[in-house]
């Protein structure tokens, strides 16, 4: 079997799961995976024949596919703003929108410095730990914490420090129980992507998602959507420094909602900011 001919493969038992371009993107990740053959290397190499070991990977990989695994589970790898992290089960895989969210909070930094004192950023509901090691490597200046109420997902985090070779420290945590604590030393940071998809969007949802991705990490009630921006605004209140700032990633759907809330909490200069795709989908404020 030819390449060309694996990737119309590919289009043709995953079509139940996927449109073209997902099972397309599927075929190009798993070509890179299994044969190191990134895309602009295929287009040069459709018409090479596969080796029947070869092929059988390819086979084996798609008989998992086709159980509506994500990929990144079966390779137990993901990629994030540039850097590679082990996932499973028990994480999230990371999003690009939430690359925008990095980038912003990194480009803040760079235009508009903070107020002096310690440099100590926590991302809370750390998951896989993709939010804070990608922040530590490029704002290496700064003490980075993360939280999880999940102690399999620190397990990972930690691993995924230790693979991308950054010091950040993870802890076990329950924003919902610790909203009202004050720790003794400010964070100049905090940011977050906290579970926010209603029990109603959950109907729409890909089913891939639903049966493999953890759903304490994506789910809320319809009647408190927003139960952990308010927890977690809560705990910058009483926990950010002076002119310290807030990032969210939030719900397309409640960006004012979102924004309401801060604003009613006693947040400055709060920015709704859209995705690449026009959705809302980040918040920033200052204290």
């Amino acid at each position: 079997m030819k390449l060309k001919e694996l990737a119309i493969k590919f289009n043709s038992e995953l079509s139940a799961l996927y449109d073209d371009a997902e099972s397309q993107a599927l075929f190009l990740m798993a070509l890179a995976q299994l044969l190191h053959i990134k895309h602009h290397a295929y287009l040069l190499r459709k018409e090479e024949t596969l080796t029947t070991s070869d092929l059988a990977k390819f086979e084996g990989l798609l008989a998992e596919l086709v159980t509506g695994k994500p990929i990144q589970y079966i390779f137990g790898e993901a990629h994030f703003f540039g850097l590679s992290f082990k996932v499973n089960p028990e994480v999230l895989i990371p999003r690009p929108e939430t690359e925008e969210l990095v980038d912003w909070v990194i480009q803040t930094v760079h235009n508009s410095p903070l107020a002096s004192g310690h440099k100590r950023l926590l991302d809370i509901g750390t998951g896989s730990g993709c939010i804070a090691i990608a922040l530590k490597k490029h704002l290496p200046q700064f003490d980075v914490t993360g939280l999880d109420m999940a102690a399999s997902s620190l397990a990972i985090a930690q691993e995924n420090a230790e693979l991308n070779r950054v010091e950040v420290e993870f802890k076990w945590q329950d924003i919902l129980q610790m909203q009202h604590t004050k720790l003794q030393e400010p964070y100049a940071i905090i940011v977050s992507n906290p579970p926010y998809i209603t029990q109603t969007e959950k109907e729409g949802m890909h089913q891939n998602v639903l049966a493999n991705e953890p759903h304490r990490a994506l789910f809320v009630s319809n009647e408190k959507p927003l139960v952990f921006y308010e927890a977690i605004a809560n705990f910058a209140l009483l926990n950010l420094g002076q002119g310290g700032l807030l990032f969210f990633e939030i719900n397309e759907h409640l960006g004012q909602e979102t924004v309401d809330l801060l604003n009613h909490k006693g947040f400055k200069n709060i920015e709704l900011r859209k995705d690449m795709q026009g959705k809302d989908r980040m918040v920033c404020s200052r204290l």
